[in-house]
């Protein structure tokens, strides 16, 4: 599977090879990591992926991908489902950026490519979460299309569902 390409950044599709490299910290192969990367957040991630390919297979196009900026290459977070659509069509999805990249728009670019993405592979609803007090994923979400779905104590959720045709699938649009 290619890379996806947004005006300003790449959504590379996570190996196995470097989902192993994230969660050992050391980038191999040409690898390029901005200072910050990999955060707490993209080792996680990186060792749900790589679970899911020890359990499952590899869950591509439904697996985590590395957010790199199109101007130098360097990786600056990631994003990506939590599996495959189950019976209703419906995938979750997370995201994250190194602090030095938060602030610029680049969650919502991506979280946008990635939208259009699902709903051009048949996906009917995305959800996502964000902690009450993480105020800045909420307008990442909400920038991005989706809406608030719920709440509970911890958390307040978000989705967008579509009907009708499939959109114009370049995310650079």
């Amino acid at each position: 599977m290619g890379d996806l390409v947004t005006a300003r950044l790449v959504l590379h599709p996570m190996t196995v090879s470097e989902a192993e490299q994230v969660v050992a910290g050391e980038s191999h192969s040409g690898a390029r990591w901005a200072p910050g990367y990999p955060t707490d957040g993209d080792v996680s991630a990186a060792r749900r992926f790589l679970g899911t390919c020890a359990n499952t297979g590899d869950p591509q196009p439904f697996g985590s991908y590395e957010i790199r900026r199109r101007e130098d290459g360097r990786a600056i977070g990631g994003l990506g489902f939590h599996g495959p659509a189950d019976e209703n069509g419906s995938v979750t999805i997370g995201y994250g950026l190194i602090p030095s990249a938060r602030g610029k728009g680049y969650a919502s670019e991506a979280l946008r490519g990635l939208l259009l993405f699902a709903r051009a592979r048949g996906v009917i609803c995305v959800k996502g979460d964000a902690d009450h007090d993480n105020i800045a994923s909420q307008h990442v979400m909400l920038a991005a299309g989706m809406r608030p779905a719920g709440q509970d104590e911890r958390v307040r959720y978000f989705e967008i569902a579509w009907t009708g045709t499939t959109p114009n699938t370049d995310p650079r649009s």
